[in-house]
């Protein structure tokens, strides 16, 4: 400590601070003159770019490599409906039976929505068809059978039911008759019977024959 006294004075003092000095403002002098985008991504040790010296918002969708994020680096919930675009998750893009009954929103599956033929009678369930058609009960009416040329019948419904079904048959001797209508008996709007119509051709003498009306009713 002697020894370093007696070599200490005031020019030995000055000439290490300026050294200290000078070199302190080398190093500030390198690293604030570093040219812009010098730091490659070849100078990062890995690891050194941490959560904590990323800015918030820093890394936008264009920094985003293709498939960089995946299913398993999302958390769960994380994406809620107010995060997914209008259209944007398509019947393509849905899983087998992910669309369960009670995802199905009331009244989202309107006529529009179902296609042709899609619902089948055996995809109805039994009491369904059984408040349909209830009832159903068969009619008939038969004419006369004798020689006129032109004839018709109506078998009519028994009374609270409705024609779901009908039809014309003629019976006699048939060489020159011909049915000429199978429609309908309608009564105030109602569908309440089924009629049939027929006539002889020719120029007589005519055969005798009959026409016969059946009808299918139902309380509907």
């Amino acid at each position: 400590m002697k020894q370093l006294k007696r070599h200490l004075n005031v020019a030995t003092v000055l000439s290490f601070a300026a050294l200290f000095m000078a070199l302190s403002g080398a190093a500030y002098a390198a690293t604030a003159m570093l040219p812009r985008k010098s730091v490659k991504t070849a100078h990062l040790a890995n690891g050194s770019v941490t959560t904590l010296k990323l800015r918030n918002g820093a890394v936008t969708n264009l920094k985003l490599r293709n498939g960089a994020v995946t299913g398993v680096k999302i958390a769960p919930a994380t994406i809620g409906s107010g995060n997914l675009a209008n259209g944007s998750v398509r019947s393509g893009q849905l899983g087998g039976g992910v669309v369960t009954e009670g995802k199905i929103k009331n009244g989202a599956v309107t006529e529009n929505k179902i296609g042709e033929g899609a619902v089948a009678s055996g995809k109805l369930a039994p009491s369904f068809l059984g408040q349909l058609v209830r009832n159903v009960t068969y009619e008939t009416a038969t004419s006369g059978e004798n020689a006129e040329q032109t004839k018709s019948v109506t078998a009519n419904c028994p009374t609270g039911k409705l024609a779901i079904a009908g039809g014309v048959r003629l019976n006699g001797e048939l060489a020159n008759t011909a049915v000429t209508g199978s429609t309908p008996f309608v009564t105030a709007s109602q569908r309440t019977g089924w009629s049939g119509f027929a006539h002889e051709t020719g120029g007589g003498p005519y055969t005798d024959w009959s026409i016969e009306a059946f009808v299918v009713c139902a309380e509907l």
